[in-house]
């Protein structure tokens, strides 16, 4: 009898729910993408995606933004309360585990095939012997690493998305302080998140006092501003928009590297997050990797590290599959 495994991927804006058969080889049976704001509790999408069907699954595992402290999701921008022993009870019984995201992100890279990556860095250590960092710029900034021990990976989520922001030279010194009289505190996801890269752009618009060219202006307003700032920089549409992603790429890149060297990540540093293969090019144009690698007596070792973009957006979702067929 086959044994099916229910997995989500929890964001503030879309909620991605799979269903998979277990064995040796984890084997996707039929998956769905929500938008979490159609729902007024997880439960409640899983009943709607588990209706109209026999299959039972026998485990669940959720991937969740923010901490998961006794078995309850303290969310960052989900308005739903996730609690295990609730969601078990809505499910039928069955065992439920939550866990951060991120951390959900670390397992699934490990499963990932070689054409799901692109290669920032080729790296000259075993990836199947050593600590590995995974950073994600999304709607948030996410942390996690995986941990090397007894010969089996071990994901360790963090909070590391709300550490202070370390600027580099005197216009990220500049930003800083144009974030901290706003905000007070100035966390490393207000510059490395969309909402992060929409500061920076606003940043650079205010101190340079260049008038807005009214296309960008409207489209601004009406579209993901993010998503806005970055394509006209890709397209040389305008120069602060360029600049405001050569920053963001620059400030990637060092967070990136301040990871691989908080967790010695020999066995690799992996950007997951749905910015990253969207600005691609430029993260490959070599930006990115001077930042990574700015880290004074500790350039030449960050020099063997391989650092790889995942391509796959389910990363998260195949990651909460893998820790729900463990609970088995």
């Amino acid at each position: 009898m086959d044994r099916l495994i229910l997995a989500g991927d929890v964001g503030g804006t879309k909620t991605h729910l799979g269903l998979y058969r277990a064995g040796k080889t984890l084997a996707l049976v039929r998956d769905r993408l929500y938008r979490t704001a159609d729902f007024k509790s997880l439960s409640d999408a899983c009943a709607e995606f588990l209706s109209g069907g026999d299959e039972r699954p026998c485990a669940a595992c959720f991937g969740v933004p923010g901490p998961v402290i006794e078995g309850q999701a303290h969310a960052t921008n989900v308005p739903w309360v996730m609690r295990e022993a609730n969601l078990s009870r809505a499910l039928g019984g069955l065992p439920v585990r939550l866990i951060n995201d991120l951390a959900a992100t670390a397992y699934g890279v490990l499963y990932l095939k070689p054409s799901e990556f692109a290669v920032l860095q080729r790296g000259r250590f075993s990836v199947h012997e050593a600590n590995i960092a995974v950073i994600a710029a999304g709607t948030g900034l996410g942390e996690a690493s995986l941990v090397f021990e007894d010969g089996q990976f071990h994901a360790v989520a963090s909070e590391g998305g709300h550490a202070d922001f370390a600027p580099r030279g005197e216009e990220q010194f500049a930003l800083y302080r144009f974030l901290e009289a706003e905000f007070g505190h100035v966390s490393i996801e207000r510059v490395l998140s969309g909402p992060g890269l929409s500061h920076i752009y606003r940043f650079l618009r205010e101190s340079r006092a260049t008038p807005e060219p009214e296309w960008l202006k409207s489209r601004l307003e009406s579209e993901d501003p993010a998503a806005v700032v970055s394509e006209a920089a890709m397209e040389g549409r305008d120069a602060v928009c360029a600049r405001a992603l050569s920053m963001f790429v620059d400030i990637y890149g060092a967070e990136a590297g301040n990871m691989a060297l908080k967790v010695l990540a020999l066995g690799g540093v992996y950007l997951g997050g749905g910015i990253a293969p969207k600005i691609l090019p430029s993260l490959t144009d070599g930006r990115f990797i001077r930042a990574f690698l700015d880290k004074g007596r500790l350039s030449e070792m960050l020099n063997g590290i391989e650092v790889r973009v995942s391509l796959n957006p389910a990363a998260a979702l195949i990651g909460a599959a893998h820790s729900a067929q463990a609970m088995l």
